[in-house]
């Protein structure tokens, strides 16, 4: 009877132990689909942000690239064909685009931007057990465009460090214009020491370093800005006549004629220049004490064409009184330095009678500009390679009546919604 106890009491034992392993086989077959969702679930939702990350990119550089079209003058049609290609080219695929100029909501509806909006549906994977149909993905964005006013001062280096560098005492007033530099330099831009200036605004495809406050009329320096273009870029240059001219040295007071000075000018006392093209090939030196003027009568103005790597040294105790054509093909100009030269420095200053009025154009060169002048009714720009200030002027830009154009100022793009 013992006996028969013991096996029954086994028997149970087993019966008991076997019962416990399918009840954790079938919960484990319930819960199955629970874990592998869930595990689905944290790698699916890290594919949704990762591809939202990703459509907020492209809506970004669509908007970017729309906004390029419009500055271009383009119409609404380019604008939507140039973001939809940007869109197309970073992956957008079967997804789909709508573009705005201006944008229809947020706070930029009155503004100059553009607007895209991208959606997409993305496939589910492991989530699919449960729910079906496809996840909709959306992304926004907002390029607005600030327009810059013209420039009076621009430096054409892409790469260099102060760029436009105004320094020492100086004080510049900037009366309608701007500073821009096209170099991409974290001091494109520098006011240092006790300079003071004045403009519209500073603008640089680069920033902009200020050791002391300047007075602007846009809210804050333009940063990060795209270039302008060289607004000489198609000025031709002039082409040399015979026979080579010269300067008297002898003479204390002389009119000299235009055409090409193969010796380059060293001008010394009262000397006047009679209106037209002067191609100098060698340096000129306006020395102290001259007196350099537009011979009368002055009916349109001179332009100094400096040939190959040709500078020009003004010294600060020389009166200079010119104007720039106001027609023809030289119109507004009244130094153009040669594009083809090698890098040269050009120094220009003077007494506080002089007047240089038109286009101080110097593409290969730094140009120093140190006196404390500038043009008839202010009317003067530089335009060089980069350009130091130190002297004391204020510069207007009203001057179309001189025959002077305007310089645009690159305009600025940015997203920002």
């Amino acid at each position: 009877m013992a006996t028969f106890d013991r096996i029954f009491r086994n028997f149970l034992s087993r019966r008991s132990r076997s019962g416990e392993s399918g009840n954790v086989a079938i919960i484990f077959a319930f819960t199955l689909p629970i874990v592998v969702g869930g595990a689905g679930l944290g790698v699916e939702t890290s594919y949704w942000y990762y591809s939202s990350l990703k459509l907020q990119a492209t809506a970004d550089a669509a908007a970017y690239a729309g906004a390029l079209e419009k500055i271009a003058g383009s119409n609404t049609a380019a604008i939507t064909t140039a973001a939809t290609q940007s869109a197309a080219s970073n992956g957008l695929g079967t997804g789909t685009i709508i573009v705005h100029t201006p944008p229809t909501s947020g706070p930029n509806t009155a503004n100059k931007a553009v607007e895209v909006i991208l959606t997409k549906k993305l496939d589910r994977i492991f989530t699919s057990i449960f729910v079906r149909g496809q996840v909709p993905e959306k992304a926004r964005a907002v390029a607005l465009i600030t327009d810059a006013s013209k420039a009076c001062v621009l430096a054409l280096n892409q790469s260099a460090s102060q760029a436009a560098l105004f320094s020492g005492s100086t004080s510049v007033k900037l009366t309608g214009c701007s500073v821009m530099s096209n170099s991409t330099a974290a001091d494109a831009i520098k006011v240092q020491g006790s300079a003071g200036l004045q403009a519209d605004c500073l603008i640089s495809a680069g920033g902009v370093s200020l050791s002391n406050p300047v007075t602007t009329v846009c809210k804050s320096p333009i940063t990060q800005a795209l270039p302008a273009s060289d607004p000489f870029s198609s000025l031709p240059a002039p082409a040399a006549t015979n026979p080579c001219r010269s300067i008297n040295g002898n003479k204390t007071t002389q009119t000299i004629l235009a055409g090409t000075y193969c010796s380059g000018m060293n001008l010394n006392g009262n000397v006047a220049l009679s209106t037209g093209t002067y191609v100098v090939q060698g340096n000129l030196k306006i020395n102290a004490g001259a007196v350099i003027t537009c011979a009368a009568p002055c009916t349109n103005g001179v332009t100094i064409f400096m040939a190959g790597s040709s500078t020009v040294s003004m010294n600060g105790n020389a009166t200079v009184n010119l104007s720039a054509p106001t027609s023809g093909t030289y119109s507004g100009v009244l130094f153009y330095g040669d594009r083809t030269g090698a890098s040269a420095k050009s120094n220009f200053n003077g007494t506080a009678n002089s007047l240089l009025t038109g286009a101080i154009y110097f593409p290969r060169q730094e140009v120093d500009y140190l006196g404390n002048f500038s043009g008839k009714n202010g009317c003067t720009q530089v335009v060089a390679d980069t350009i130091q200030w130190s002297g004391n002027s204020t510069i207007n830009q009203d001057c179309k009546s001189l025959g002077m154009n305007d310089i645009p100022a690159a305009p600025s793009v940015a997203v920002v919604e």
